[in-house]
């Protein structure tokens, strides 16, 4: 069946990932791309499918109500999997009301767009949400995992507006019949991150001999959950999961903060040719972050049991692969650090 998907920051991380497998996998079908290009997304993300037939590109912002509405109209979208959003827990702490426009109201404007372009006409429609797993808050070091019954407890502006985001697409198939899907993921790694996050940014810290910058005492955990796997388990969640589900996508993969940048350390190095542990000096404690939460961990069973789907990338591979692509394209990596 041909299909006319709209997949919004699909110019940034994660969004570039599934944009170019939506593209591979699925000829018959339109995806059309929406990005804002804000310093996170650009189009270097997307060269892989910039020519391909079944690709648009626009270039706008989910909050442009008309324009929204024209991309609906002009091109008949009938699925959406929305990505876009403001994502950096610190750049939350110092500008919170930019993610409540862009995270909130952001996906309100695509919601009402939809409902209104598909008039309570719903069959074969989709509206898939992507949501993060810091919207239920944290977990002690030995308090389980998250599920999808989780009660929501966000910490950070970042989060809360990533909750408040979950409710109304909750509170659109619940009010108006919406066919909505929700999916929250753990910390993805890969290649194409903004070098301000943990990896790619130490990865060039380490190449630069610049200081790691660790908070507290970097006992903190996560799970990290390679972002290759992660698109695969979206593609599945927006073709076959039901109406009004969430799923939970984890890599089962728990790392304190200081492990994880001690084994970055022992890959950067081994890439480099540098003797095990020469980076270690690089390691610097820094006040802890507000709000820093302790742990996050991802308890996959719902989408394992009723989607079939595991991450399938081991860490190791994963993590060499993601150190790899960032050595050899550090064009790429200084040019993202120019948009900030």
């Amino acid at each position: 069946m041909k299909r006319n998907i709209l997949i919004t920051g699909g110019a940034g991380f994660i969004g570039s990932h599934v944009v170019e497998l939506m593209v591979r996998k699925y000829p018959d079908y339109h995806i059309v791309t929406l990005d804002k290009l804000t310093y996170a997304g650009s189009h270097d993300n997307l060269t892989e499918v910039a020519d391909a037939p079944n690709h648009t590109f626009v270039e706008g912002d989910i909050t442009d109500a008309e324009l929204v509405a024209d991309i609906f109209a002009r091109y008949a979208i009938d699925g959406v999997m929305h990505l876009a959003a403001e994502s950096h827990v610190d750049r939350s702490i110092s500008a919170p009301m930019v993610f409540a426009q862009n995270n909130i109201l952001g996906t309100i404007t695509l919601l009402e767009a939809a409902r209104k372009a598909w008039s309570g006409n719903y069959e074969g429609k989709r509206f898939h949400h992507i949501s993060t797993d810091e919207v239920y808050g944290a977990l002690s070091l030995d308090g389980g995992k998250f599920t999808e019954e989780t009660r929501y407890a966000p910490h950070s502006p970042y989060s809360a507006s990533k909750a408040s985001s979950d409710h109304f697409v909750r509170a659109y198939h619940d009010t108006y019949g919406m066919p909505t899907v929700i999916t929250n993921c753990s910390n993805n790694y890969g290649e194409r991150q903004y070098p301000e996050k943990l990896i790619p940014l130490f990865v060039d810290n380490i190449v630069c001999r610049r200081p790691l910058p660790v908070y507290g005492t970097g006992q903190n955990i996560r799970d990290w959950l390679y972002v290759g796997d992660h698109a695969h388990a979206l593609d599945l969640v927006f073709h076959k999961a039901k109406d009004g589900e969430t799923y939970n996508i984890g890599g089962n993969n728990e790392w304190t903060n200081i492990d994880l940048v001690k084994e970055l350390i022992r890959v950067v190095d081994s890439e480099l040719g540098n003797p095990e542990g020469y980076s270690n000096d690089l390691i610097t404690y820094v006040e802890d972050r507000a709000g820093h939460d302790l742990r996050y961990a991802i308890d996959t069973t719902k989408i394992e049991r009723d989607l079939g789907w595991h991450a399938e990338t081991s860490f190791e591979d994963g993590l060499r692969r993601c150190v790899r692509w960032y050595l050899n394209n550090r064009k790429w990596v200084e040019e993202a650090l120019q948009r900030k």
